[in-house]
């Protein structure tokens, strides 16, 4: 039995105890908010999912800032999560937030919300959140007319100067995939600053820095490829308003996803296949 089909089971049954309820009350008004019609949870609008992104939502998490069309990893996350749920595409209402407002205390006007949120305990205090749906990998970039430019694998880097930050995730990965300490620098800052004047031939961060220096902060910047290991990395989970009646369900939704396999192909489709960042060997 699928997880939409669980949960509309058990509307059902809350339906009729509901009914019975309701008409043995003698007086009073209830404050409980009814259940979405014709799907079993609480969400803004009776019969639709309301998801937020970003304004703009960038790629490849979103693809022409358009979630509609289920372009982009993001995107394609959200609308798998809604059909696990029982909601057809044209059952979903697209909204933007800006991301420090999706995280802080307060009313929500969303149902969930996808925009690359790290889970931690601090925002806990404010959010809920799924099960994460992802998990940073470290990737390896570069500029355009570099020595390690045209570079295929791991082995391509032997004599090659790699920076990273120092205290930072970056370091361990590069050193053991690499074979070598990496040099070190005191922020992400000045390791860009060293790829840029170069001082060293290519960088190591996590995949979402990567995507962003390399369009936004390096003129000609490149990302070679990602490391084929999660450790360390930053797990992305679903935002939800505060104690919210969807956050089991969106979880369950998302576990699923995991283990059938639908959350890895959409990762190889969006994160790799479609950007051209393969895994190094």
């Amino acid at each position: 039995m699928t997880l939409s089909s669980r949960i509309r089971k058990g509307a059902a049954a809350a339906g009729v105890i509901a009914a019975l309820f309701a008409l043995s009350a003698c007086s009073g008004t209830s404050t409980t908010e009814p259940a979405a019609e014709g799907d079993g949870l609480q969400t803004l609008t009776p019969g639709k999912l309301t998801i937020a992104t970003g304004e703009p939502a960038y790629y490849p998490w979103v693809i022409d800032n358009a979630p509609e069309t289920g372009e982009g990893f993001e995107a394609a996350v959200a609308l798998a999560v809604a059909e696990e749920l029982g909601y057809a595409p044209e059952d979903v209402e697209w909204v933007r937030t800006t991301f420090d407002s999706a995280v802080a205390p307060g009313p929500k006007d969303f149902d969930l919300n996808l925009q690359q949120f790290t889970i931690s305990e601090e925002r806990k205090n404010a959010v809920d959140f799924s099960s994460p749906y992802y998990t940073t990998t470290q990737a390896i970039i570069t500029t355009e007319g570099s020595s390690v430019a045209d570079a295929a694998s791991i082995a391509d880097f032997a004599d090659a100067k790699v920076g990273v930050a120092a205290a930072s995730t970056s370091y361990s990965v590069a050193k053991d995939a690499l074979g070598k300490d990496p040099e070190v620098f005191n922020s992400n800052e000045d390791t860009v600053l060293a790829l840029k004047s170069g001082q060293i031939d290519a960088l190591v961060t996590d995949l979402p820095t990567a995507f962003y220096l390399t369009g936004v902060e390096l003129e000609d910047g490149k990302i070679i490829g990602q490391f084929d290991s999660t450790e360390g990395g930053d797990e992305f989970g679903i935002v939800l308003p505060k104690d919210s009646a969807l956050t089991a369900p969106v979880t369950a939704a998302v576990d699923a996803l995991r283990d059938n396999g639908k959350l890895g192909e959409l990762e190889t489709e969006w994160l790799e296949t479609s950007v051209d960042v393969p895994t190094l060997k």
